[in-house]
């Protein structure tokens, strides 16, 4: 066992766990002021639900030795996992070390969903979507990846730290959710004004991402090495590259750019470059960053001229910016800077783009099956919406009994919505 390198990834968990708080801050600056403390806290609540499934069942359905589709029992309840190393995971860090980095990767991805359905899912149901999309969406897409035998793995699919596995698979989720679902009511608090409430909280929380996903991307390597230096680098030149060309973008359409287009814009940068982040060079990056802000604006355009309501652009900004890393992982992957990976397109090997845009197919066909199934179970044992006068209350009132800011409650109050609202609200 190497100190250093365990000491790196116990630094990288702790970074990737401060990535979910920042994400909720994220969130919940984009959205309006009654429903903050509901979108924070289905940010929060996957520490809780997710840390334990993936503890009991989701490690080993994503790791442990099975097939080409699932991984096996061996690892259930983290059996078996412990502290010397184990050469198929990790050779050189405690083996229940990359359990725990692992577990972080899989507790963000289900929050990522949650910008998706902003102010009219019940917290309820959001919770059971959240444990089973974990178990039937994250799980099996981790192990086909990543895991021993997965069969994208085996096919030639580089992933670093997510591109696929995170992004693609919670972006294309999303827009189910947001489809299923459906628009917020007409007239709903949301739908007055589609400015953020808070934009301190979106830079605050897109500061906190950028922080934390150094170690999201670097801590992939599982060694202080390298690759990780290699993958730091990256990680911030894509997002620099990202948060300029958003900025450059939107001062030719608006001529005032916004604080929270050049947020958005770093956080799409860091999307884009996770899944090549270790085996790309730094003009790479860049390009990687620079080319998936363009594909991420154009297509949250796009979508706004639609009446697909994926509230806060989760598609737009990871599932595009995580599909257009891992085409161009295929693109610009090289073995100058990595022996471990593969040539891509601009060095001569057509096939590991092909190889990518397979992985970004399949998993994303199957992340849309499987989800609408979850919503369907969760529809019909729990149900999925709230009710209309709910999203126009507030969601927070309706579902928590609680404000993020009581001043403004109380002159919501005065106002005389007290009286229209009925008992299970108050």
């Amino acid at each position: 066992m190497d100190t250093g390198n365990t000491a790196w990834l116990l630094m990288s968990i702790a970074l990737v766990l401060l990535m979910t708080p920042g994400l909720a801050f994220f969130y919940g600056g984009l959205v309006r002021q009654r429903q903050a403390v509901n979108t924070i806290k289905m940010s929060f609540i996957a520490l809780g639900i997710i840390a334990l499934e993936w503890s009991l069942v989701g490690y080993s359905m994503a790791f442990a030795p099975g097939n080409a589709f699932l991984g096996g029992t061996s690892f259930i309840g983290l059996t078996g996992v412990g502290l010397d190393p184990d050469p198929e995971y990790a050779s050189t860090v405690p083996h229940l070390a990359f359990a725990t980095f692992q577990m972080m990767f899989a507790i963000i991805t289900p929050a990522l969903i949650s910008g998706a359905v902003v102010g009219r899912m019940r917290f309820k149901a959001y919770a059971f979507f959240i444990l089973l999309w974990g178990i039937a969406v994250y799980n099996p897409i981790a192990h086909w990846v990543w895991g021993p035998g997965g069969f994208l793995g085996e096919l030639g699919a580089l992933d670093f730290a997510g591109g696929t596995v995170v992004h693609v698979s919670a972006g294309i989720s999303a827009i189910v959710c947001a489809l299923v679902l459906g628009p917020r009511s007409r007239g709903s608090d949301d739908t007055l004004s589609h400015a953020p409430h808070n934009v301190p909280f979106v830079i605050l929380g897109a500061s906190l991402l950028w922080f934390g996903w150094f170690g999201f991307n670097a801590g992939s390597a599982l060694a202080a090495d390298g690759t990780a230096v290699l993958a730091l680098v990256t990680t911030m030149l894509s997002a620099s590259a990202a948060l300029v060309t958003w900025v450059v973008v939107e001062s030719m359409e608006r001529d005032k750019p916004s604080a929270t287009g050049a947020a958005i814009g770093a956080v799409v940068g860091l999307v884009a470059i996770t899944p090549g982040a270790g085996f790309v060079t730094p003009v790479g990056a860049i390009a990687i960053g620079t080319l998936g802000a363009l594909a991420s604006y154009q297509t949250m355009r796009l979508l706004s001229r639609t009446r697909l309501d994926d509230t806060l652009d989760v598609f737009a900004c990871h599932g595009m910016g995580g599909i257009a890393g891992c085409l161009l992982t295929g693109v610009f992957a090289t073995t100058t800077v990595n022996a471990t990976g593969a040539d891509g397109l601009l060095y001569g090997n057509p096939k590991l783009l092909l190889v990518q845009a397979i992985t970004v197919v399949v998993a994303g066909a199957y992340a849309a099956l499987a989800t609408f199934a979850v919503l369907v179970l969760v529809r019909k044992f729990v149900g999925l919406r709230t009710p209309t006068l709910a999203e126009r209350l507030g969601i927070d009132v309706y579902e928590h009994a609680e404000s993020a800011y009581m001043l403004q409650e109380l002159a919501f109050r005065s106002r005389g919505a007290k009286t229209e609202e009925p008992a299970e609200v108050r």
